[in-house]
């Protein structure tokens, strides 16, 4: 009997082709999720046991799966269901003839074995490990391992050289005219602190160039493309991308929509479920991005605080040695600036409300200062690393063209440009927590204060977070309100404002 279609499991012999179904199954993580029945008589006679790789072929693409048993009706024998992600990257419709066959050990798993063991790796081992991620031809586990195995042992600076150009090598590249394009990256750990649409609409209402594509959450309540993406579509492919620098001169994209360093995007999503965020893999996804978008000057903001990220001197020495010098390795110029990360900047903590602040120093009002501060800050050194503006003053360029209006302009018309400007939502449910007495406000947990607001739904939930009414040093009198949770549903509002009052406090008060 010819390979074909299963019509029932009494056939004369397997065939080793099947139906393809669309069963509907999102969020399945970095895996592409293959389901068969347990009783199918290809799993029998294959010998396909749950969560083995099983490479899947048709219409002349190739894809590698977790394969799932189901004792349910659907799929049905004959068929095999797939998860959202596998149906587009295999490219479907409903029925067609898929192939199904053992997937081909990968060799690459023997360099991440080694380094478990704590042995240092080749540019030709991260390369075929990088390789094999943007191919999805690793699963969550294998990924798992991978980024426990290199960070359990820090990678050393050669192995983060090697990790970045295998990681820009495996996606696009994007290429600007002129000699000058200008970056910004803040290494996270700080809720709020949204400068970068604010230092984007400086630099390009000052006539540089800053193509700038941003990574959604990883740990955080919000992403720089998170909290964009209130404001304006992000979605970008590198076609829409450069009309809209060609344009404006500036854009803030999603960088995961353009394929650049993809295997980042994968390993951000298993480092986002195991909330690992190591120094060398920091290095090499930062880096790796703004090489692959074409950056040439880069200004690192790197908060350092009790509760941030980075939590003193000694740490923010040693992450900044290894931007400085893996950023040498390949021609990147940059400079590092280092900020306060006791609090957060800005009132904000989630998607819309970081967007509320963006608005709010854009438009001169009241009421987030520290934050236009630091992205003026931010932008001044990055006027000056860029040469256009003399050493000293570039803060002070900054400052005008924020509050001239040339900056909020220049916003406007990104906006535009990229699809459309839109308001930030805002949220059905709303809690105050309180000072449970008067007193000076003198410490504040970032960490306790980030987890309450993704809790409360952010950032899935655009509207959901906190919003902070005190600042530290400020005196509080008792029952005044010191945040308010937002929240999309009353459930999640429960839970965030239950975990708010019993892990211990967020806000340090000094009685009088």
């Amino acid at each position: 009997m010819k390979p074909g279609i299963i019509e029932n499991a009494e056939a004369e012999s397997v065939a080793t082709t099947l139906r393809a179904r669309r069963i509907g199954l999102s969020g399945a993580g970095s895996d592409l999720i293959a389901v068969m029945r347990h009783d199918c008589p290809v799993c029998r006679s294959e010998g396909l046991a749950s969560r083995a790789q099983v490479a899947l072929r048709a219409g002349g693409r190739e894809i590698v799966v977790s394969l799932l048993h189901s004792s349910a009706e659907t799929p049905a024998p004959g068929e095999i269901g797939l998860s959202e992600s596998a149906w587009q990257r295999l490219g479907v419709s409903e029925g067609d003839p898929v192939e199904i066959a053992h997937a081909q050990p990968l060799a690459s798993l023997a360099e991440v074995r080694r380094r478990i063991y704590g042995n240092r790796l080749s540019d030709g081992a991260f390369s075929a490990i990088i390789t094999d991620i943007a191919e999805r031809r690793y699963s969550d586990v294998h990924l798992s391992a991978f980024v426990t195995a290199c960070s359990a042992v820090p990678l050393d600076t050669d192995e983060t050289i090697s990790l970045t150009r295998a990681m820009v090598d495996v996606g696009e590249r994007l290429q600007w005219p002129g000699t000058v394009i200008v970056d910004k990256h803040s290494v996270g750990g700080l809720p709020g602190n949204r400068t970068t649409p604010i230092i984007v609409s400086i630099m390009a209402a000052e006539g540089l160039i800053m193509p700038k594509t941003s990574s959604r959450a990883i740990t955080s309540p919000a992403g720089t493309a998170d909290t964009m993406e209130v404001l304006a579509p992000v979605d970008l492919d590198v076609s829409a991308i450069r009309k809209v620098v060609e344009r404006e001169g500036g854009c803030i994209a999603w960088g995961g929509a353009v394929n650049l360093s993809p295997a980042d995007d994968v390993i951000i999503g298993v480092e986002r479920v195991l909330d690992i965020d190591a120094v060398g893999q920091m290095v090499a996804s930062v880096l790796s991005k703004k090489i692959a978008a074409g950056a040439t000057h880069l200004v690192i903001d790197i908060p350092v605080g009790p509760t941030a990220k980075v939590r003193g001197a000694d740490a923010a020495d040693t992450l900044e040695r290894a931007l400085s010098s893996v950023a040498q390795a390949f021609g990147l110029r940059t400079r590092v600036m280092r900020g306060p990360g006791a609090e957060p900047i800005g009132r904000g903590i989630g998607p819309a409300l970081e967007a509320q602040d963006i608005l709010a120093v854009l438009q001169g009002q009241p009421g987030a200062e520290d934050l236009a501060h630091r992205a003026c800050e931010l932008a001044g050194g990055l006027l000056e690393l860029a040469d256009a503006a003399p050493a000293g003053e570039g803060y002070a360029r900054a400052r005008a063209c924020l509050e001239s209006g040339r900056a909020w302009a220049k916003f406007q018309r990104i906006c535009e440009a990229q699809g459309g400007m839109r308001a930030p939502p805002v949220a059905r449910f709303q809690q105050d927590m309180i000072a449970p007495y008067s007193g000076r406000l003198v410490s504040i947990d970032n960490r306790k204060l980030a987890t309450v607001a993704k809790l409360a739904g952010a950032p899935m939930a655009k509207a959901a977070g906190v919003a902070l009414q005190c600042r530290l040093n400020q005196m509080v009198d008792a029952g005044a309100p010191l945040c308010t949770i937002h929240a999309e549903s009353p459930g999640e509002l429960d839970y965030a404002a239950a975990y708010a009052v019993s892990d211990g406090p967020i806000f340090g008060i000094e009685a009088l």
